[in-house]
């Protein structure tokens, strides 16, 4: 059997979120999927794995929401068994940034896609920001990223602001596993009309669009699941051997 692993998000203003969590629980189980959703007033996070047609009976129904439709999923081929069990949860957040008010569902930063992207990344006017933690950027970046040395994305506001007057005149650009820490953060830094642009779809996206991302990209990906990491061509690396696996917060 061969298994595949969709990794999605949106910001969108959800309500009812029990009633919602029930439904979305009951679909993923009737499929057969495993993996993790989670669900906040902010939108939906999700990371599920199956067979190409478990994962599409769940992603159809989804597709029928227009909160949901035509959502971005990155897909990726899976060796390993990439989950043990399914959770679908309800939380004040699809992910902490640590600020009060940041509303990523309104504003965020300037997508740019994978092809834009490589040419963006190239300008002389262009700060480049790894939006991950060190344990992530350490198995791999993009070349000639800034690593703001966090082990927490709470820690990410601060770096933020001690640096951004260095940036006057610049534009900044940043990147994640899957685009999802990005927009948060570009949410708040939108806000305080900073010129910011995000990848679309994050690292994953990049590897899947562009064949050559190694002249880019140095090293692996870490992602958050049994397979810790993939190469450039998402294909799964043998796992590191010794502690300190996973990084203390996505």
């Amino acid at each position: 059997m061969e298994l595949w692993h969709d990794a999605f998000y949106r910001f969108v203003r959800l309500e009812d979120l029990p009633t919602l969590r029930a439904e979305l629980l009951e679909r993923c189980q009737s499929a057969g999927l495993l993996g993790t959703v989670l669900l906040a007033p902010e939108g939906i996070n999700g990371m599920l794995a199956g067979t190409e047609a478990q994962l599409g009976k769940v992603r159809d129904w989804l597709e029928a929401d227009p909160r949901f439709t035509a959502m971005l999923y990155k897909r990726t081929a899976c060796r390993t068994r990439p989950f043990s069990r399914l959770k679908v949860k309800i939380k004040r957040e699809i992910v902490p940034l640590g600020l009060e008010g940041v509303d990523a569902t309104r504003k965020t930063g300037i997508n740019l896609s994978p092809a834009q992207w490589r040419e963006w990344i190239r300008r002389d006017d262009v700060v480049l920001i790894d939006n991950r933690n060190s344990f992530e950027f350490g198995h791999g970046h993009f070349k000639g990223a800034i690593d703001p040395q966090v082990g927490k994305f709470r820690s990410f506001a601060a770096y933020f602001d001690q640096h951004k007057a260095e940036w006057e005149g610049k534009k900044v650009a940043m990147y994640c596993t899957g685009g999802i820490r990005c927009e948060k953060t570009t949410a708040w830094l939108a806000e305080q009309g900073l010129e910011v642009y995000q990848l679309e779809g994050g690292i994953l996206n990049y590897f899947a669009q562009i064949p050559d991302a190694e002249a880019d990209y140095e090293g692996d990906c870490f992602v958050f699941d049994d397979r810790v990491l993939l190469d450039t061509r998402l294909e799964e690396k043998n796992r590191p051997q010794g502690a300190g696996l996973t990084p203390s917060d996505p």
